[in-house]
């Protein structure tokens, strides 16, 4: 499955699904998952690399590197059920796209549903540029870069360089928990997104994800446990527009992401008022 391959398959399905098939290796050879999986996301992540120390990165590119890290996913058993692309396809302009955040996976796989719409960049912590190769890619396409030590100073950053890039035509990709979880605190998902999108005049995208697929490793955190018997789920609501002080548009976006992550039997936090 090449770029314009794929490009054919979510426009047609407004979504993608992983084809049905049998994954014997992945299910009865004792740590095959993590073994193929990691190898073939270092091979995406070199490849890409390469290209960005060389100057040579582009959208198609990135787009290749992302769909090659979902098929490593379904190489080592993993399933993927992604839904809700219509708003994108009606849709034009920039957006702002808000998840929640459980692994570094969503921030590998997202790319190969939102570059065939719009360009894209993600707001990222600054350490994550400093990775080995991995870093490569994201200096190269200029992620927005955070420090999560002085929140005002942050909030500074993604609205000045986020409003710049979507005055670009370019989208944002937003993950407002404080942290990687697999449970989802409605009280530490800040409005961070609803924020830049009401200074820069665009919709937000609410995008509900399930990426427990991908463990958190003991000593190094993207280094992890592989389960395939967990689906892993996206799905993208439709444009929301920013109005006001925006906090109807909040509430709209952790509502989606909550009922849908429910349905999937993630945990919900929600304090009472």
């Amino acid at each position: 499955m090449d770029n314009t391959q794929f490009r054919q398959i979510i426009e047609i399905e407004q979504g993608y699904q992983t084809p049905a098939q049998r994954r014997l290796l992945a299910h009865h050879i004792p740590g095959w998952p993590a073994s193929i999986f990691y190898a073939r996301i270092a091979l995406a992540f070199l490849t890409a690399g390469l290209a960005g120390r060389r100057g040579t990165l582009h959208n198609e590119r990135w787009l290749r590197a992302s769909l090659n890290c979902i098929k490593a996913v379904e190489a080592a058993g993993g399933r993927l059920s992604v839904m809700g692309l219509e708003g994108l396809n009606t849709h034009k302009g920039p957006l702002v796209f808000i998840a929640n955040h459980m692994s570094i996976l969503e921030t590998v796989i997202l790319p190969s549903f939102t570059l065939p719409f719009n360009d894209v960049t993600f707001i990222i912590k600054d350490e994550l540029r400093h990775y080995p190769v991995i870093g490569w890619v994201m200096k190269a396409l200029d992620f927005i870069a955070v420090h999560r030590k002085n929140p005002r100073e942050d909030l500074r950053i993604v609205l000045n360089e986020g409003r710049h890039r979507i005055q670009q035509g370019c989208s944002v990709v937003v993950f407002p928990q404080a942290t990687r979880s697999t449970v989802f605190d409605v009280n530490n998902f800040n409005t961070l997104g609803v924020k830049l999108a009401r200074k820069s005049g665009v919709p937000v995208v609410p995008v509900a994800l399930k990426t427990d697929f991908h463990g958190t490793g003991h000593w190094l955190k993207d280094i992890g446990p592989i389960y395939p018997d967990r689906l892993i789920y996206f799905k993208f609501g439709k444009p929301i527009a920013v109005v006001g002080n925006g906090q109807a548009a909040h509430r709209s976006v952790v509502e989606f992401i909550a009922q849908n992550l429910k349905s999937w039997g993630v945990e919900v936090r929600i304090n009472p008022d």
